[in-house]
């Protein structure tokens, strides 16, 4: 199969560098001045293991020829341009007849759970990810990625539920790459325990390191309050542990840890958007459709917003505002 990584950050520059090391045909897209360092020196993918640059194709969407019938697009970008993504690539012409969005399965290997029926809109194969791959782009070109031995667990399925050859498949060809990539049928379920974890993430990209533990405690717990009351099912804190193990660790690369989770990398790039309300926004719509109070996530959305739009740098946001904000 060949592979289309949609959006080349953190996650998506990790995947197609790795694929394509394996052997994969893989053509990365991305835009502005990481579009321009793909074509003119290539995509650097630092390890705790070794440094390796890849000059893979690099465009900055679908115009060109029509896609291979083989081809497997990945879709990375951060929730907020999934829209977007799916938009542009659907009507894509693809060899033989037909669409990209009648024909060609869409992997979606992102944060956060609203994307699946954004995708399945226009996208007739939908195989969602879960996602455990520390990773961290903060330079045009360049990826670091601490895990080790492995540089990710990715669980994938099909959406709405089950798996197929397609997701087998795919799973495959990650594996040949170095992921954990298991198979699941309930991969959804591990995408809303993935979705509590990443509610912290917010908190992480206002105020750093320091995140009073009884502010994280209660964003989660709100969360939990919110999946139960809709009838959601997610994994345990506990049952996630155990299924990574040893498998995906965090290491140092070139003697530094990592600076930050997604969240706080788009505001230390100043990327003019961030994924904070397809997260504790998820959390907050599901509170507001059920009846569950939610202040702490509508306060996270809230703060990050105005980090944004006032151009306040990650980690420096006040945490007294924060906490009158939480109220």
């Amino acid at each position: 199969m060949r592979y289309v990584i949609i959006g080349a950050g953190a996650v998506g520059g990790t995947i197609g560098v790795l694929l394509a090391d394996a052997g994969h045909d893989v053509t990365l897209v991305a835009r502005g001045a990481h579009l321009e360092a793909l074509r003119e020196r290539g995509l650097t993918l630092r390890t705790p293991e070794r440094e390796v640059t890849s000059r893979l194709p690099a465009v900055a969407g679908p115009d060109g020829p029509p896609l291979p019938a083989d081809t497997v697009l990945v879709l990375t970008v951060k929730s907020q341009d999934t829209v977007a993504a799916l938009t542009a690539w659907a009507d894509a012409p693809v060899e033989g007849g037909g669409t990209a969005g009648e024909r060609l399965p869409v992997v979606l290997a992102q944060n956060g759970v609203a994307n699946e029926p954004a995708a399945l809109r226009r996208f007739a194969r939908v195989h969602p990810v879960c996602v455990w791959l520390p990773a961290t782009h903060l330079e045009p070109g360049l990826v670091v990625a601490n895990g080790h031995p492995h540089p990710g667990m990715l669980h994938i399925g099909r959406y709405p539920s089950g798996a197929d050859d397609t997701s087998r498949a795919v799973a495959a060809d990650l594996t040949s790459a170095g992921f954990v990539a298991p198979v699941r049928d309930d991969v959804m379920r591990w995408k809303y325990g993935k979705l509590l974890a990443n509610l912290g993430n917010g908190l992480q990209a206002l105020l750093g390191r320091d995140v009073p533990e009884a502010l994280s405690k209660r964003v989660r717990a709100e969360g939990e309050a919110a999946l139960a009351a809709a009838g959601i099912a997610h994994t345990t804190v506990e049952e996630e542990a155990a299924e990574r193990g040893d498998l995906v660790s965090h290491r140092p690369v070139g003697g530094e840890e990592r600076s930050g989770g997604s969240t706080w990398q788009s505001l230390a790039r100043g990327a003019g958007s961030v994924e904070t309300d397809h997260l504790n926004g998820e959390i907050v719509l599901l509170g507001r459709l059920h009846g569950v109070p939610t202040p702490a996530n509508a306060a996270v959305q809230t703060a990050v917003r105005r980090a944004v739009r006032d151009r306040i740098p990650a980690g420096d946001f006040p945490l007294g505002e924060l906490e009158k904000l939480v109220g």
